[in-house]
């Protein structure tokens, strides 16, 4: 994985990379060890303190958002805790969902630790079915010889941990290469169907509410799977 961060924009207040899948925003608890962050080497390459402004889980690549100066931090925090900033996720899922979907299903506060007895908060999940495939593979000495899995476009109106990974698995088409909520069999045949295992979930685009729209392509492993058919 490269040190130099790919830098989709910068502005007096803001910069935004195409972080890739398998590098931290910023260093955990959850992943102690790892001291590579996206923050650690964008504030190196850059040579200055930045702050970042959502979250976007180890392995998931795509667009990301840091404020440049404490009060950008502030002003474009709020925005995106008020849930203003509109983002645009595409993911791979097993199973064909509808058309197009929205999920509101109240999620436990913190996916790290058992639901039962734990604070609900409210999460809204919106989606759009773009792709189907039904691959020539048996998972898991299923009865059907083949395995169907969907390209969908994902827009979250919340911003909760994990959301659209939990959304997805609440509606029974868990994404695929999840390791936290998805199923294994299903991770471990499509990684060799595709020749890539890593968890199939891509930030498309971030659009603020001044307009700024800041979009990251997806990687040349998604090509498979954006041919029209």
């Amino acid at each position: 994985m490269p040190d130099a961060l790919r830098i989709l924009h910068i502005d007096t207040d803001l910069v935004a990379i195409d972080k890739p899948a398998g590098l931290l925003v910023h260093p955990s608890l959850l992943d102690a060890h790892e001291e590579r962050t996206a923050l650690q080497l964008l504030q190196h390459q850059l040579d200055e303190r930045l702050f970042p402004l959502h979250r976007l889980d180890k392995a998931t690549s795509g667009v990301m958002l840091f404020a440049r100066n404490a009060q950008a931090a502030r002003e474009w925090g709020k925005a995106f805790e008020s849930g203003v900033v509109r983002k645009q996720y595409l993911a791979l899922v097993r199973g064909w969902p509808a058309e197009s979907g929205e999920i509101d299903y109240a999620l436990a506060r913190d996916p790290e630790l058992p639901s039962a007895g734990q604070q609900r908060v409210p999460a809204i999940t919106r989606f759009r079915r773009l792709q189907c495939f039904e691959w020539p593979f048996r998972v898991d000495k299923g009865a059907h010889p083949s395995s169907r899995y969907a390209l969908v476009q994902v827009e979250p109106l919340s911003g909760r941990r994990h959301q659209i990974r939990r959304h997805f698995k609440h509606i029974s088409h868990p994404l695929v290469g999840d390791t936290t909520h998805g199923k294994s069999a299903h991770n471990r045949a499509v990684a060799a169907w595709l020749g890539v295992q890593r968890l199939w979930l891509h930030a498309a685009s971030v659009e603020l509410p001044n307009g700024l729209r800041v979009e990251a392509p997806c990687g040349p492993e998604w090509a498979p799977l954006l041919v029209r058919t």
